[in-house]
């Protein structure tokens, strides 16, 4: 199969004649001068936010661009990458008639989201070693075939696709791949990002949630080409992103070697779990991670995941995933919270 990417093919006729809904704050730009706002029936009274936020989060965009290499128009930005991921669906999927691909095990809101958009959703199975089959991914596709989900680095295994298998999905599939990095910043491997301008149908998300430390302010990233984002910025709510969490976002992102050496000391931890995770007699298997986490498998998951919550430590039990027979996932936490876990599963009864 060889691709022949068309945009307008894929998106819904109805949100191709759209136009996006034009808010006060979208019709006036400023130019830096002092302005008495009366546009926007919002209280007048200034208590840092009394106005709305700006719809199009420009000052969180302008950083983002520099940081990443791109222009400002192929950002979006949303109430978490779940707003992004939900948009990407509903600008692309007819309910009940188009479909997606995803690759379980993997993060579990693909799923949910085709439901919520009654929207195929035809399941890929990783093959052993957590990597795509991609002939059997593109053996999935018809003419119906919208969106390939490819999380890497993948949620809970932990592993990043390897890039020849991307690259022949991308160079095959004439629909939208979308790759999930929420975890590229701990990763070795280099991201998508840097290849954005060779394919007209990539799809990158990421998140301030893991490394950057914010995943209270709910900020998820979209780049993709500035027509994807056109699209996208049609149907997306106007004012999505509040005042608080572009603020936050700003000071985290302007923030960054304090975020360098967190995720240093996240790797080093990571593997100092490892570690002492392969002394137990009951782990059987430490899956490979370029995550702040490891899935590790151990003889009888539920009862050890409850014998853990008996201690007061709370983790992941990943067993009704496909392949994860017998799997919990450990975060990788602070010193202190990784030397408690080691203690508390060092005492835990057989």
């Amino acid at each position: 199969m060889k691709s022949s990417f068309d945009l307008k093919n894929l998106v819904r006729p109805n949100v191709l004649k759209m136009k996006p809904y034009s808010s006060a704050r979208d019709e006036y730009k400023t130019d830096g001068r002092k302005m008495t706002f009366l546009d926007a029936n919002e209280n007048p009274f200034d208590n840092g936010v009394n106005r709305y936020p700006d719809p199009q989060q420009g000052k969180v965009k302008h950083v983002l661009a520099s940081q990443k290499g791109v222009s400002e128009a192929q950002i979006l930005l949303g109430n978490g990458s779940d707003e992004v991921l939900d948009l990407i669906f509903r600008a692309f999927c007819q309910p009940q008639v188009d479909n997606v691909i995803t690759l379980p095990p993997t993060y579990g809101m693909y799923k949910v989201l085709a439901g919520l958009n009654e929207v195929e959703d035809r399941e890929v199975v990783l093959k052993t070693d957590f990597q795509p089959d991609v002939d059997s991914i593109l053996q999935k596709v018809d003419e119906r075939t919208k969106i390939i989900f490819l999380c890497s680095p993948n949620n809970p295994t932990g592993n990043s696709f390897s890039e020849a298998s991307i690259e022949k999905i991308l160079k095959s599939f004439n629909g939208l791949v979308v790759i999930d990095e929420a975890y590229i910043d701990f990763s070795a491997e280099r991201s998508w990002l840097e290849r954005l301008h060779e394919f007209p149908n990539l799809v990158i998300t990421q998140t301030l949630s893991k490394a950057f430390g914010q995943a209270g302010i709910r900020l998820g990233i979209c780049y993709a080409s500035e027509e994807i984002v056109d699209i996208l910025n049609k149907i997306k709510p106007p004012y999505n992103v509040n005042e608080l969490s572009q603020q936050k976002a700003l000071t985290q992102l302007k923030n960054s070697e304090v975020v360098k050496e967190e995720v240093q000391l996240i790797l080093k931890e990571r593997e100092l779990l490892r570690t002492n995770l392969s002394k137990m007699a009951f782990v059987k298997e430490i899956f490979p991670s370029d995550a702040n986490f490891l899935l590790v498998r151990v003889e009888d998951a539920d009862k050890k995941y409850k014998q853990l919550v008996e201690a007061g430590v709370v983790v992941r039990n990943r067993s009704n995933q496909e392949l994860c027979e017998n799997t919990l996932r450990f975060t990788v936490g602070t010193p202190d919270e990784n030397k408690e876990l080691i203690e508390v599963l060092k005492r835990l009864k057989a």
